[in-house]
């Protein structure tokens, strides 16, 4: 009952659309406020037969879409690591989040090497402010999720997160609306205070932008490792991770950088 127990949340939580069971390493993607796993799981496809890709599929979408939205931070990372912590312990892992993604994939980490002594080999941080920065703690402050529906949808659309042809449709559009609310409330309950800890990881950070996005206090995340922390600016704005070279890019530097971690 367990194993099978065990197997549903496994299948709840993750997408996995390449499995690659003898893979040296797993890089776990974590996607952006609003989104889904369609674009991340499918990095599988791109990676080497060393590295397995799984996207973790947040509450209130895709096939958990009758389950409510997640409260806050804490119950996500809980149930990230309550559902993944067997396979992390069992072969080294490295974390990549977009947007939203990255803040749940750094506090995810950070519950690991607390909590169990677990580390990334690798944190691939894209389009995201550090936690602990000013960029970071206007977004806290910011009034977004309570915004009208037509603000969001017109704050979506400058984004370039949402396909226009998606938005023709009222019920994808008001779907689209309320996830990303959701998301960006729980965005918003997470804190990280950097004065009351060491410096938390040992492992190397790269960090990615768009040229155009507007992410502030980037080189903050230099602070949150003793490892190497690398920066890349890649054409376009908050969504430059879409476009097929920027992706090619990606993943071509993310299995450089975990096949140099020595595994």
């Amino acid at each position: 009952f367990l194993v099978c127990f065990f197997f549903q949340e496994m299948e709840k939580l993750i997408a996995c659309v390449h499995k690659r069971p003898d893979a040296l390493c797993r890089l776990i993607c974590f996607p952006w406020a609003g989104g889904g796993t369609l674009q991340l799981a499918q990095w599988g496809k791109l990676f080497s037969d060393s590295i397995e890709v799984f996207c973790i599929r947040f509450p209130g979408r895709e096939t958990r879409l009758k389950e409510p939205f997640a409260k806050d931070m804490t119950s996500m990372v809980n149930e990230v690591t309550s559902v993944l912590l067997k396979e992390l312990k069992k072969k080294p892992f490295a974390f990549f989040g977009h947007c939203f993604g990255s803040q749940l994939s750094f506090a995810v980490a950070l519950h690991l090497k607390e909590k169990y002594g677990l580390e990334p080999v690798h944190l691939f941080i894209s389009g995201a402010n550090a936690p602990h920065s000013e960029g970071f703690l206007a977004i806290k402050s910011s009034p977004i999720s309570d915004a009208k529906d037509e603000e969001i949808l017109a704050y979506l659309k400058i984004l370039g997160g949402a396909p226009p042809e998606l938005l023709h449709n009222e019920d994808i559009r008001k779907q689209m609306v309320l996830t990303f609310r959701e998301d960006i409330r729980v965005l918003q309950t997470f804190s990280f205070e950097k004065a009351e800890v060491d410096i938390p990881f040992s492992c190397d950070i790269t960090c990615f932008n768009g040229s155009d996005d507007k992410v502030s206090d980037v080189q903050a995340w230099q602070e949150l490792t003793s490892g190497d922390t690398c920066f890349y600016e890649l054409p376009g704005g908050h969504f430059y991770l879409l476009e097929p070279s920027n992706e090619s890019f990606l993943t071509k530097h993310i299995t450089r950088c975990i096949e140099n971690a020595g595994l």
